[in-house]
Formats: structure tokens, C-alpha cells, sequence
């Protein structure tokens, strides 16, 4: 038995290993950055704060984005064309038929990936006509050599880039220890941690940070780190009888629950909503300076501004939406019904079919309730009372959090599982008259 528990300790040591070792490729590759960029113009670009409309690009790629490495565009168009699968399946039979099944899933992947590709290569041509414009405070353009050639290399080099992080995340999933997506997310949210306790700490010896504003912000982000890690482990447990039987003389079956997260949305609601809000100051960048219809967008994009009454309103609002319409989603309350019935398992009180869909409904419609309340007081209220955005507002928090929970998680029930295992074969050591089976 100890050979067995020191085998799956070392087992776990190469996955952690293996995890790391990844994740530092991940790091490496980006600080790359992309064929003809000046790197010290568009540090000197960043560093006055232009571009700040990017900074959720930039949290998600891990700080590529303001470097323009070859990691800049991350691995948020894979997720955005996942999403677009997945609601596509809500809307298209034959899509969604195709998700149930497994050749279908492998189907449904490889158009997803294709899509990705696509994607990629529209943003990055958009990404490299954009940061032509880009110049530093001293007028040093920051792509000295602007042109179509400089944006094919970059739209091929960008899209080779978010590929690559995809052939890692995937690498991470099958060997590490948890889905590599998340991870990478995970890694460049967390590799930003030390950058802005640094920037906070620099405003205040500048004496641009009042030490009460400071010891607030910390406050609110552990404060909401606590409130999040609190909400990500909650759940409504839905009681479920399941019909007994008799196998062997044991009893199979009886009362049961089914779990129902608080936070059935997650993490979505808030990328879609910053998405959506951040395409008005998207489409702006690309309108000339010359155009008559400039200065209205720069008023749009003034107002949109994160941490203006505009955007918290907007943002609100639109997380709230998205929450409703993303939760049922997450958990299909008709497939299951058909489950529960094809284990001739029902709810106490509730007859079984559509009494019990109308039943989960209800109950989903009551947690999606307070799940958007609370995504909106996590992603809102911090830098309404610290009165400054941060990087680390409530879609990051989320991340860091739930993903953090599920490594954990995986671990312990990687390490509980082995001591299963390890009673069971002893058990069946004994012989004779001692035997257990």
C-alpha cells in the first residue's frame, strides 16, 4: 500500500511539474514580440496610458497585448468561438444533436478550431492596422515600417500564436492537472498580480494615492476574493429519490441531491459583457482622425470609459442579461429531467416530466437571480468604492478563484481516490475465514 500512495504521489509531482513547465513556455513565448514593432515606442505608447479601451484584452493575454508580442490576441478567440457553438446548439437542431454525440463533439471541435483560424486572422489584420496609427509621446511611430506586408506577417504570425496556446492548453488537459484553457487564462490574469501592487504602491510615494485609498483597495480585493471564493463553492442541493434495489444483499439507491451552483452563469456573463461594451471604443479605433464623425465616437468612448456612471450602468445591466441567458445554458433543465427519468429517479412532491422541468426552472430562475446580483456587486462595487478602475475587477477575481478551487479540487480527489483504491485491494487480501468478499 505505501509503494501504491508514493507511486500516485509521484505521479501527481509530474503532472504539477509538467503544468509549470508549460506554463512557463507560455510566459516566455509571450514576451516575443511581433516582426516590426518598436519595442520602446509602444512601452512609451502604454506607459502614458494610451490605449487603456485594451485593458481587458490585455489581462486575458497575460500582458502580451501592450507588449504586441506573438501571444498578444491570447486564447480569447478560441473561447469566442466556442461560445458561439454553444449557442448555436440552442438554436440549431442539427448542432445540437451533433454536441450529444461523441463523433459529433469531435465534429463540432474541428469546425470550432477552423473558426478560430478565421477569426484570428481578422483580428489580427485589425490589430495591425490599428497600431500602424500608434505613436509614442515623442512622435516615434511605433511600426517604423508600416504597410500590407507588415500586416499579413502579423495576421499570419498572430493566429500561429493563439494556435500554439491552444496546442498547449490542450497539452495541459491531457497530462496537467486541469483543463490547460483555463489555466492559461489563469497564468496571464495571475502574472499581473505583482504589476499592480507595484503601480498602487508607486502612486503612493508619489503621493498621487492617498494611504487610506491604498489600504482600501487591498481591502476590497481580499474582501472579494473571500466573497467569491464564498459564492464559487455554494450550492442549492435539490433533493432526488432514486428507486431502490436489491444487488447481493445491498441496497442500491434512496435519497440522493442534486447540486445547483449559486453562480450558474460563472465567469461568462461578465467576458460577454465587457465584450459587448468594448466594441463601440473597438470600431472607433479603426475611424481616421480626419473623419467628421470622430469626435462624437471619442464622447461615446469618454462615457464608456471604465468606471465612468455610463459604463457602470451599461455594464450592469448587460451582466445581468447575460446571466439569464447564459445559466440556463450551463444547466439544461430538460435534459435533466430526461435523465432523472431514465434512472427512475424524481424529486419528492414533484411528479416526474414536465412538473419537474417546470420544478428546476423555478429553482434556476431564483439562483440565476441572485448570481447576477452578485456578479454585478463583485464587478462593479470594488472600483465605485476604491474610486479608481484595477486590473483585477470582478471577471478577473472570478477566474483566479474558481480556477484555483478546481486545481484543489483535483488534486485532493486525485489523492482520495488512490486511498479508495488502496482499501479496496486490501480488503481482498484476506483469505480464509477473514475473507471479505
Amino acid at each position: 500500500m505505501a509503494n501504491g500512495a508514493q507511486g500516485k504521489l509521484d505521479e501527481l509531482k509530474k503532472k504539477i511539474f509538467f503544468t509549470v513547465l508549460l506554463l512557463c513556455v507560455y510566459r516566455m513565448a509571450a514576451q516575443i514580440p511581433v516582426p516590426g514593432v518598436d519595442g520602446k515606442a509602444i512601452a512609451a505608447y502604454f506607459a502614458e496610458g494610451g490605449g487603456g479601451i485594451f485593458d481587458l484584452i490585455n489581462t486575458f493575454s497575460g500582458g502580451a497585448f501592450k507588449r504586441f508580442s506573438v501571444l498578444a490576441l491570447g486564447i480569447m478567440p478560441y473561447i469566442t468561438t466556442s461560445i458561439i457553438f454553444s449557442l448555436l446548439g440552442e438554436v440549431i437542431p442539427q448542432i445540437a444533436e451533433l454536441q450529444e454525440d461523441a463523433d459529433g463533439h469531435k465534429k463540432i471541435q474541428k469546425w470550432t478550431r477552423y473558426l478560430t483560424v478565421v477569426l484570428c486572422c481578422i483580428q489580427g489584420y485589425g490589430m495591425a492596422a490599428v497600431f500602424e496609427s500608434f505613436k509614442s509621446p515623442g512622435g516615434i511611430p511605433v511600426i517604423p515600417d508600416p504597410g500590407m506586408l507588415f500586416r499579413l506577417t502579423t495576421m499570419i504570425t498572430l493566429a500561429a500564436g493563439t494556435m500554439f496556446l491552444l496546442w498547449l492548453g490542450e497539452r495541459i488537459t491531457e497530462y496537467g492537472l486541469e483543463n490547460g484553457v483555463s489555466l492559461i487564462i489563469y497564468a496571464g490574469i495571475a502574472v499581473e498580480l505583482p504589476s499592480e501592487i507595484i503601480r498602487k504602491l508607486t502612486l503612493y510615494r508619489n503621493g498621487e494615492l492617498p494611504g487610506i485609498q491604498l489600504l482600501l483597495s487591498f481591502a476590497v480585493i481580499l474582501c472579494a476574493f473571500y466573497v467569491v471564493a464564498f459564492i464559487e463553492k455554494s450550492f442549492r442541493s435539490v433533493p432526488v429519490q432514486y428507486a431502490k434495489k436489491v444487488v447481493h444483499n445491498r441496497v442500491y439507491g434512496g435519497t440522493q441531491s442534486l447540486p445547483m451552483k449559486v453562480d450558474t452563469g460563472g465567469v461568462m456573463p461578465p467576458i460577454l459583457a465587457s465584450s459587448l461594451l468594448a466594441a463601440p471604443t473597438t470600431f472607433a479605433s479603426f475611424v481616421s482622425e480626419t473623419n467628421p464623425i470622430k469626435p462624437y465616437l471619442d464622447t461615446i468612448i469618454q462615457s464608456l470609459y471604465p468606471g465612468q456612471l455610463l459604463f457602470n450602468i451599461f455594464f450592469a445591466s448587460l451582466i445581468v442579461y447575460m446571466t439569464y441567458f447564459y445559466a440556463p445554458i450551463q444547466f439544461k433543465t430538460k435534459k435533466i429531467t430526461e435523465m432523472l427519468q431514465k434512472n427512475n429517479a424524481f424529486i419528492p412532491g414533484i411528479r416526474p416530466g414536465v412538473k419537474t422541468k417546470e420544478y428546476l426552472d423555478y429553482i434556476l430562475n431564483r439562483l440565476t437571480f441572485f448570481g447576477a446580483l452578485f456578479l454585478v456587486v463583485v464587478c462593479v462595487l470594488p472600483d465605485l468604492i476604491t474610486g479608481s478602475p484595477t486590473r483585477f475587477g470582478g471577471t478577473a477575481l472570478l477566474i483566479l478563484v474558481s480556477v484555483s478551487i478546481r486545481v484543489m479540487m483535483n488534486i485532493q480527489s486525485f489523492m482520495y481516490s488512490d486511498k479508495l483504491e488502496s482499501a479496496y485491494k486490501s480488503k481482498g487480501k484476506n483469505k480464509g475465514q477473514n475473507r471479505r468478499f
